[in-house]
């Protein structure tokens, strides 16, 4: 292809992770592991918040989309790592390599967006529980995640749009194992400050609130528990957060880990160490961290199968 406005190649090669030939077996093992029991655990989540009607509250329903969200961003990148290491074809289309980096970047931004709004539903639940069922009412729910989806889907085009008008030119080669955005703009041979603009920008919406309204969240949070003096109350209130604040520790983590502490000689390294963190470790310890310490999700895992017993013993 020709033209200032378009690639003139084809393909891209993903060189995936920096593992020793005699050992990419093991690894492949065991990647593959970690992608099913992510697939099954988020799975489990979403299909008993839809069977069991005592789960039809907007934290549960936050929580399937996350589940949904932690499912699909995983599907997106580890298929491809897991073919690329079995059959060590390291390409990609062009237009694959697009969509690629289109999707990983709209449940990235979704589950940045989730953990705010359940942030919120918690606060709401510890700090006005008297009003939480009129202020958390399923209309006032949709109108919180409709938004914030078209927002996800709105941003991963924009940024995918910008990335397809740039021009690469001899350099395919992506020290990656998906398509990030930050290693594309990398490869481009035409100007992207425009893109790294947009980036900034949309940064402040897409992480940076977030985050502040997290932290927002939760020291109203523990204003409230500083006025309990019973050690129960305080005792089921640190219960009913510790899941969340789990996740979120997890994934602020990672990109406090990335962006405020720079390493120039491991840029890389430590590139690829967060989108593992993203795309495998986090949605894979979501479903545990929202299920081993939670007796709504135990209880309604064994009415669902003690109500299957029941039908296929009829």
């Amino acid at each position: 292809m020709t033209g200032n406005n378009q690639s003139v190649i084809s393909h891209f090669l993903l060189l995936g992770l920096p593992i020793p030939p005699e050992h990419q077996h093991l690894f492949y093992a065991l990647f593959l592991a970690m992608y099913l029991t992510t697939v099954l655990g988020n799975l489990i989540i979403i299909i008993l918040i839809l069977l069991d009607s005592h789960l039809h509250t907007p934290m549960y329903l936050f929580l399937s989309n996350l589940s949904f969200s932690d499912l699909c961003f995983s599907s997106v990148t580890m298929p491809k790592l897991l073919q690329n290491m079995q059959s060590q074809d390291l390409t990609i289309p062009y237009v694959g390599c697009l969509t690629q980096m289109y999707f990983t970047m709209a449940f990235g931004d979704m589950e940045s967006f989730l953990l705010v709004v359940m942030a919120y539903d918690r606060f709401i639940a510890i700090c006005f529980p008297l009003h939480y069922t009129s202020i958390m009412n399923p209309k006032f729910c949709g109108s919180l995640l409709i938004p914030l989806w078209m927002l996800t889907i709105f941003d991963a085009m924009m940024h995918t749009l910008l990335v397809a008008r740039l021009s690469f030119c001899e350099n395919n080669v992506i020290p990656h194992f998906f398509c990030d955005i930050s290693a594309l703009l990398k490869l481009a041979c035409s100007d992207t400050s425009v893109n790294e603009l947009m980036i900034l920008i949309m940064g402040v919406p897409i992480i940076i609130v977030p985050f502040l309204l997290i932290v927002m969240s939760y020291a109203r949070i523990v204003t409230s528990i500083l006025k309990i003096s019973s050690a129960k109350g305080i005792h089921k209130v640190f219960s009913t957060c510790g899941s969340h604040l789990s996740v979120v520790s997890l994934f602020y983590g990672t990109i406090i880990g990335l962006y405020l502490c720079p390493s120039a000689n491991n840029s890389t390294v430590k590139e690829t160490t967060m989108a593992m963190m993203f795309s495998v470790v986090i949605p894979m310890l979501n479903p545990f961290i929202y299920s081993l310490r939670n007796k709504d999700i135990k209880l309604a895992l064994i009415r669902v199968i003690y109500n299957r017993k029941i039908s296929l013993y009829w």
